[in-house]
């Protein structure tokens, strides 16, 4: 069965880029919408390493990728230098291209053109239409911007980026129903890598054309819907450009997120708990194909009645075509509940990543380690588990450290980051104690240091090495 799913996901993509030229052989004509980065700009030779020029010779024959990037462009019809008025965009609509990518919006974020950001969203929505209104009917994909790390206020800035700018194309990604890239979280760590602190070099360009091109080429499963399978009485709203459907299951809040291309065998991410924190790990994996899941059990730390919540959550999602095997997300207390559902379903887990985790319910909230008790949780810990006393505490064995060995026996990976100066959960008693246990039984268990981080934030602006440790994980089911 692996050699098999090993070979499909080999040959899907060459499969996927069949299909789009079509029977005819017909040459898929790609159109790079953008401003001075899409141009390249500061490159030495932009001819050739602009990201538009390096996505063509990745994709290679069959495709036609052209550069449409305009120097100073904005998306606003209002803007210093609106992208509209612009040679480029009548060239652009004239190809009749078959994938548009739209990277626009940075320049947006100068001083000189927030101040018509009101019009942002229709102007994106008129710039949508004018190319899904063409006879080639093409795909289109949009962009957020990359950060900026100048402090100019009056520039590009990121702080505008990212409350204004993104937001509202998030919002139009949702509305328009089209893919969007996060470029932002790409780049977030890499201002070494834009040298005027704007522009990418060339190791930056090389990355967007590969992100780019891996969208491409990445295999879809574009009929399945998984809200076709969920209760009627559901709502649907937008999840950082995705739709969410919200709804309830035995009196428990639930919510799932559709990516607008499910991944072959329809992959999950299950979020135990914290909805919405921090999720540039969850968003990434949405564009890649990935459902992401939660269902609300937080007063419960675990217990035999919120793994029973959860089993009935679980079968409700396959049974509507999730795969069988989750990927198990959890921050801080969320590693309780995680790894307490997995130690009796370890067949149901494709691999598990937490983040300064509790693992221990005696150390917090029990405080019966390092730090002091956390008296609201202790109580409720108490009465979840029907403990009477301190004493009572102290004999408990219903925490993740005390479930290694059926932990183990799953045989899935396991990755937790651990910020070094965590104060409110002690990692010697949580993560180094786990993963004590874990290495003595010879399990597969990563775990990346935060030095000098506390508690918060969780995650890592950017999510790469947690989603490539995922998609390795999923790769090898």
């Amino acid at each position: 069965m692996k050699n098999k799913r090993l070979l499909l996901l080999l040959l899907l993509p060459l499969l996927c880029a069949a299909g789009a030229k079509g029977q005819t052989g017909h040459t898929v004509k790609v159109a790079c919408i953008g401003a001075s980065i899409t141009h390249g700009a500061t490159l030495e030779h932009p001819e050739r390493d602009a990201f538009p020029q390096q996505l063509g010779r990745l994709l290679g024959h069959g495709y036609q990728v052209t550069n449409y990037g305009v120097s100073g462009a904005a998306l606003l019809k209002k803007g210093e230098l609106s992208y509209w008025n612009t040679e480029a965009y009548r060239a652009a609509l004239k190809s009749l291209p078959d994938i548009v990518f739209i990277d626009l919006g940075g320049n947006d974020a100068k001083w000189i053109n927030r101040v018509h950001i009101d019009e942002f969203e229709g102007d994106y929505h008129d710039m949508i239409r004018s190319f899904a209104e063409l006879s080639s009917h093409p795909r289109i994909i949009l962009l957020l911007p990359l950060p900026g790390f100048t402090k100019d206020t009056a520039q590009i800035w990121d702080p505008a980026i990212v409350s204004v700018i993104i937001p509202h194309i998030r919002q139009v990604a949702y509305e328009e129903r089209l893919e969007v890239l996060d470029m932002h979280s790409l780049f977030v760590d890499k201002e070494g890598w834009m040298p005027d602190k704007i522009h990418p070099n060339l190791e930056g360009t090389t990355l967007m054309a590969k992100r780019l091109y891996d969208l491409l080429t990445e295999p879809a499963d574009t009929s399945f819907d998984l809200f076709k399978g969920l209760s009627p009485e559901k709502t649907v709203g937008s999840f950082y450009g995705y739709p969410c459907a919200d709804f309830t299951l035995n009196g428990r809040d639930c919510k799932v997120v559709q990516p607008k291309r499910a991944a072959p065998g329809h992959p999950w991410v299950w979020r135990a708990r914290f909805w919405g924190h921090e999720p540039q790990t969850d968003v990434a994996l949405l564009e890649r194909g990935y459902h992401i899941a939660y269902c609300d059990v937080a007063e419960l730390f675990g217990n035999a009645e919120a793994i029973s919540r959860w089993n009935d959550f679980y079968h409700l999602l396959h049974k509507a075509g999730l795969a069988k095997k989750a990927v198990m997300e959890g921050m801080s207390r969320g590693g309780v509940y995680v790894f307490n559902w997995a130690a009796v379903n370890p067949r149901k887990v494709a691999c598990v990543y937490v983040d300064n985790p509790v693992l221990d319910l005696k150390s917090w909230p029990g405080g019966l380690g390092k730090l002091p008790p956390s008296v609201g949780e202790l109580e409720t810990l108490e009465k979840d588990y029907g403990l009477a006393d301190t004493a009572a505490l102290r004999q408990f064995k219903g925490s993740p450290v005390d479930k290694v060995a059926r932990i183990v026996k799953g045989r899935y990976p396991i990755l937790i980051l651990c910020a070094d100066e965590d104060e409110a959960v002690a990692p010697s008693e949580n993560t180094l104690l786990f993963e004590q246990r874990v290495r003595a039984l010879q399990g597969d268990i990563t775990v990346i240091h935060k030095p000098g981080f506390k508690h918060h934030p969780h995650s890592l602006p950017n999510p790469t090495p947690i989603v490539d440790f995922i998609i390795k994980a999923e790769s090898a089911l």
